[in-house]
């Protein structure tokens, strides 16, 4: 049985768990699809690195509500819902579900639920982003199975000499 509820303090080491488990293998694949001059910009002391303090820090950040799936005393996945109002928008601002759990309904679940706290806050639409690279995949089947629509962004990167 999974319980979903709103984040506690004491969750923050289980989702950084979840979130080291879950997205491992995606930065794997992401790392050979980029040029090697980006991600290094990007991870310079590694992906882990760089995703922990990112998570660290939106854990703390009063603009993001996050709530937990808790399977058996054990935080399966989470996900967190940043409100845009001035754009009527409610965003999946993050999401992992630890490997042992996926494709068993609970990311569909935590999405659902994000989606009902962006319509109490009187939001109209919402957004999530991923990578368009080869690790990013089955986030991107999910969230289409979802109902999201694609809208084409282009990022380009140069080196300056």
């Amino acid at each position: 049985m999974v319980e979903y509820r709103e984040y506690r303090s004491d969750d923050m080491v289980p989702i950084l768990e979840v979130s080291k488990r879950a997205w491992a293998p995606v930065f794997k694949k992401l790392e050979p699809a980029v040029q090697g001059y980006v991600y290094s910009s990007f991870y310079p002391e590694g992906w882990w690195t760089r995703q922990e303090a990112d998570i660290r820090a939106y854990l703390e950040d009063d603009l993001v509500r996050t709530h937990v799936a808790v399977i058996e005393d054990f935080v399966g996945g989470f996900v967190g819902t940043r409100i845009h109002p001035e754009d009527q928008m409610g965003e999946v601002f993050i999401i992992a579900v630890d490997p042992t759990h996926q494709r068993k309904g609970i990311a569909r679940r935590l999405m659902e639920i994000s989606f009902h706290h962006a319509k109490e806050a009187g939001m109209k639409i919402m957004m999530v982003e991923t990578g368009d690279d080869p690790g990013h995949k089955p986030s991107r089947s999910a969230y289409e199975s979802m109902g999201f629509t694609r809208w084409p962004v282009a990022r380009y990167f140069r080196e300056l000499d």
